[in-house]
Formats: C-alpha cells, sequence, structure tokens
C-alpha cells in the first residue's frame, strides 16, 4: 500500500528535516520520498495511493520507552507481551525494554530467550533487561555473559534498590568487558523503610511515613562514586528529585558514563494528587513536590535527563482498590503517555526536546541503531497535538490509570513498525 501524508511538520533533530512541511510518500512500511509541501507533486493523486491530511499534524521517530513491566511470565492476569505491545502500539511506542520483575526471574539465558521468541510475531520490538543480581536478591552477580549473548540490552533489579554497593561496584566492573550497561533506581532501603509516599507536607497532613529525597541522592551520590573507581556504564531510572538532577548534572560534566531518566508520572504530577487518597497516584518512586517536578524538567530540556519512560506497572483491581495502605504501587502509561507530556509541558520546555527524550535519548542510552526521519525509515509516528479523544478503550488487561474515560488532547493518528503501518480508527 502506498500513502501521502500531506503536510506534515518533521520534529526530529537529528533529521535534515526538521521543523520543514513536508508531504511523506510511504510504500509498504517505510518512507520512499520527502518532498517540501510548497511543491505539487502528484496533480491529481493516483487513485492507488491512498491520503492523509497531515496539515496540524507532527511526524517524528517510533517511541522508545526504556522501563515498563509486561508481567510475562508469572502474573499474565495484570498484563502479558501481547496485550503490552498493543497498549504501547496505540500510544506511539515501536520499542519497549521490559523489567525482569517475572515469576521466574529473568536472570538466566533462558528468560531472555522467552521474551526474544514470544515477541517476534508482535506488532513492537520488545527488549528485554536481565536481572542485575540472581533473582533480583542483591545477593550476588547474575549470568551477564549468557545473557547478553541472548540479547538482554542490559542489567537491572527494577524497583528493587541495589543495596550491596560491593555487588554494583563487582557488575559495574564486568559489564565493562563487553559494553554492558548497568539501571539502577536509586533508593537507600534502610531510609525508605516503611514509607509509602514522598516526605512534604502532603504527607503530613494525611499522617503516612513518607520517603525522603536523601533516601534516593545519597545511592546517586554513592554510585557516582561507584563509576568514578570502575569506569564502567550507569544508568539511573526514574530520579525523581532536585538533589538527584544536580548530581547527575555535575557528574556528566565530568565526563563519566553516566545517563538517567524520569518517569512520565513524575513530570505530570505531584505528591499533591495523593490528598485524597487516590491509589493509581500511589508508585514507586514517589511523586514529589513541585521544585523537584520543576528540576525534572529543567533536566529534560538541558539533556541532564536522556529520556523519559513510562513506568507501566500494571495492578489488578484486587490490589488498588483497597486501603491506601495496602495498595500495590504502580500505574499504566503507555497508552497515554506522550498526549500527557504534551499536556503537561511547561512552556519553556521545547516541544522538539520533549520528543527527543522519547524518541532519539532512549535509543542512544542503549546505543542502540538511530531511528531518523528520512528516506527508508521504517520507524516514525504521525501525531495530532490538539485533536481531543476519550481515554475509553483501555488495550492493558489492568486499568490502574487515574485518566481513564476522561478527555485526554492529542491523538496517535498513525504507527509503522516492523514494516507495517498502524492506522488509528
Amino acid at each position: 500500500m502506498k500513502l501521502l501524508i500531506s503536510n506534515v511538520q518533521v520534529c526530529d533533530l537529528q533529521s535534515p528535516f526538521h521543523g520543514k512541511t513536508c508531504d511523506i510518500l510511504v510504500n509498504g512500511g517505510s518512507i520512499e520520498q520527502i518532498f517540501p509541501s510548497s511543491k505539487k507533486h502528484f496533480s491529481p493523486l493516483p487513485k492507488s495511493i491512498k491520503h492523509i491530511e497531515g496539515k496540524g499534524q507532527l511526524l517524528f521517530p517510533g517511541l522508545f520507552d526504556l522501563r515498563a513491566d509486561f508481567c510475562d511470565p508469572g502474573f499474565e492476569y495484570k498484563e502479558d507481551l501481547a496485550s503490552g505491545a498493543e497498549t504501547a502500539l496505540s500510544g506511539g511506542f515501536t520499542d519497549v525494554a521490559l523489567l525482569p520483575s517475572t515469576d521466574p526471574c529473568r536472570d538466566s539465558k533462558i528468560g531472555i530467550d522467552y521474551v526474544v521468541k514470544q515477541s517476534k510475531d508482535l506488532s513492537i520490538h520488545i527488549h528485554a533487561y536481565g536481572a542485575l543480581s540472581q533473582n533480583r536478591e542483591g545477593k550476588e552477580l547474575a549470568e551477564y555473559f549468557d545473557m547478553k549473548s541472548a540479547g538482554a540490552i542490559g542489567f537491572t533489579d527494577g524497583n528493587r534498590a541495589m543495596a550491596n554497593s560491593g555487588l554494583l561496584l563487582r557488575a559495574l566492573l564486568y559489564n565493562k568487558i563487553f559494553d554492558g550497561l548497568c539501571v539502577v533506581l536509586p533508593n537507600d532501603p534502610y531510609i525508605s523503610e516503611g514509607g509509602i509516599m514522598h516526605e512534604g507536607n502532603t504527607s503530613t497532613l494525611l499522617g503516612l511515613k513518607g520517603i525522603p529525597s536523601l533516601a534516593e541522592e545519597l545511592m546517586v551520590h554513592r554510585d557516582i562514586e561507584l563509576v568514578k573507581y570502575t569506569g564502567g556504564r550507569l544508568h539511573f531510572s526514574a530520579i525523581t528529585s532536585k538533589g538527584s538532577v544536580e548530581l547527575i548534572r555535575k557528574a556528566k560534566k565530568q565526563g563519566l558514563s553516566i545517563t538517567a531518566d524520569v518517569a512520565f508520572a513524575n513530570l505530570c504530577y505531584t505528591d499533591a494528587q495523593l490528598i485524597d487518597y487516590d491509589a493509581n497516584f500511589k508508585l514507586v518512586p514517589p511523586l514529589r513536590g513541585k521544585q523537584d517536578q520543576k528540576a525534572l524538567w529543567e533536566g529534560i530540556q538541558d539533556g541532564t535527563l536522556d529520556a523519559i519512560v513510562s513506568n507501566h506497572q500494571p495492578q489488578n483491581k484486587e490490589h488498588k482498590e483497597v486501603e491506601f495502605e495496602y495498595a500495590l504501587p504502580g500505574m499504566i502509561g503507555l497508552q497515554t503517555m506522550l498526549s500527557v507530556l504534551i499536556q503537561n509541558k511547561p512552556a519553556q520546555v521545547d516541544l522538539e526536546k520533549l520528543i527527543a527524550a522519547l524518541s532519539i535519548g532512549p535509543r542512544n542510552v542503549l546505543k542502540q541503531d538511530k531511528a531518523i526521519i528520512d528516506c527508508n525509515a521504517t520507524s516514525f509516528v504521525l501525531f495530532h497535538p490538539s485533536k481531543n479523544w476519550v481515554y475509553n478503550n483501555n488495550l492493558s488487561k489492568s486499568e490502574n490509570a487515574p485518566l481513564i474515560n476522561q478527555k485526554i488532547q492529542g491523538v496517535v493518528s498513525l504507527v509503522a513498525c516492523k514494516n507495517k503501518i498502524h492506522i488509528s480508527k
């Protein structure tokens, strides 16, 4: 099938067409030609070519999520690879990296093989992290080389803190052998123990034990020192605090092999959302205050934070519709993330920087092939930023999202992935 997308604005900092209004001719699942919209190339348009009017819409590379949990195997009643893939595709994601929080834990070659084989025929590219420690217990190193050979893109214990400094040091050294990436969620479990939200005015008002930013910042500082010592590659995942952004900014200026991301929820919401005990906003890591939120957006604008992640963590109703204290943390967000981010983006943050943090940055972190809007591109998204829709077609198996049945601005019109074109209904 041939498709002409006319009068669309390209938003891709890597592309020679960035910021230009173009007509895009798509053949099959790839871009065949790109023309300036000011020139007439088809008059009249052949019946064999389907036409999409792109005026007011953006075209950018397929989005890449560095942090999601599809719960497969072991917890398929919350999400599985197939439902997760369809949810991601509808949100504009062509690539998703999965945490090893499965049962059994993905800490060996067998677990990586499972994801590779089971996702082969799905609509998007699914990438697998291997566990950083055996069974994610933080005691012994996992089988890095075997997992890397099987296709693991990096190693992480997901939401579990790496309290064992010696183990992380050895992991960084071992991964240097094959340029492997260690991914950590910085949190001192001895400081955050028992906390269920950010320590601040809201936690005091609600009478709930808080998690101070110090729990994160101490670990960021420690891990930066470990990178200095080992020369390894480290990625901080789901950063939440102003202090952490400042530490990472300084470390990058020193030339250390450090990258970082932030979860979209921490950019769009604060701990004030919890005032009504809405368990959908009970997250790991927690939502923090306005000053932290401001610093996180500044980190996106100046490149301190390389990527924005969904932190997609499905939970079934039985684990959410309980007393707040007992509700399991997590929010789904792949389907609505792009729209919500654009709605909440501060004026001082460039749209192109936001898109880059969802498409270019994640691929750079993982040293993946670039996805550039140019001829022969096979991964791209057409997005209408001003069109409204109602989020009543949730594709995830779980419903732990605060926006279900609400009106949202920003619609994914089309996604190209794996040599196929998917047009939204």
